[in-house]
């Protein structure tokens, strides 16, 4: 299977702007790659510069630090979805599972799936500041709560995608929903190490790269 068709080619930087957005749109559509992922307010700019490709558009919610409201968070999926979101990543809200209070990520999580409806949601862990205990909790959160993915890391935290994580979050679902790797996937090899562990999407700034780096991969795991 071609490695671009795992990529979420993802900028979300917040010195982007609308030239940036067509710059990696337009990156998308050469490379083929399965979607771009963007801020909410560059959806409608990715909606228009790749018109009827195939490319996907993925937009973060509660974006990087997942404590706003639920309300805010709904409000905020609903609007991308509006301006043309295909999947919506959105952050949990770290801080309320730390404290324990885990109906409160499983009904926020479940909200945001109920108000996009048939659109992809992928659930951001920030496994970062999670111990092993709290990714498989939250990984089971989600399952609950009926996302499609777990994801990660927003890249914006102390730490990125690891294959022990990856390892961790697929043994909880066991392909109940599926996995995306972000955070410090810049080369190949570490690109084809998480699909191998189990995930079946990447969200990188590096795309290009690793799409010239290898057209196609074997498993060599």
């Amino acid at each position: 299977m071609k490695i671009n068709q795992y990529i979420d080619h993802t900028n979300l930087k917040p010195t982007a702007t609308k030239n940036d957005i067509i710059k990696l749109c337009n990156e998308a559509k050469d490379h083929n790659f399965y979607a771009v992922c963007v801020n909410g307010s560059h959806v409608k700019t990715a909606k228009k510069s790749l018109g009827t490709t195939s490319v996907k558009i993925a937009a973060v919610i509660g974006f990087p630090l997942g404590a706003m409201s639920t309300e805010t968070k709904v409000f905020e999926a609903k609007q991308a979805v509006m301006d043309g979101a295909d999947e919506i990543d959105m952050v949990i809200h770290i801080g309320k599972l730390l404290e324990g209070n885990h109906q409160y990520v499983e009904t926020e999580i479940s909200k945001i799936k109920k108000a996009i409806g048939n659109k992809v949601l992928k659930v951001i862990l920030e496994n970062c500041y999670l111990t092993s205990g709290l990714i498989k909790q939250a990984s089971e959160l989600a399952v609950n709560a009926k996302a499609d993915f777990i994801k990660t890391s927003t890249g914006f935290g102390t730490g990125g995608a690891t294959a022990e994580d990856i390892l961790l979050m697929k043994e909880i679902v066991d392909n109940q929903i599926q996995i995306k790797a972000a955070g410090g996937i810049k080369d190949l090899k570490t690109a084809k190490k998480f699909i191998h562990f189990g995930a079946s999407r990447l969200g990188t700034s590096s795309g290009v790269a690793l799409a010239t780096e290898g057209v196609s991969f074997k498993n060599e795991y």
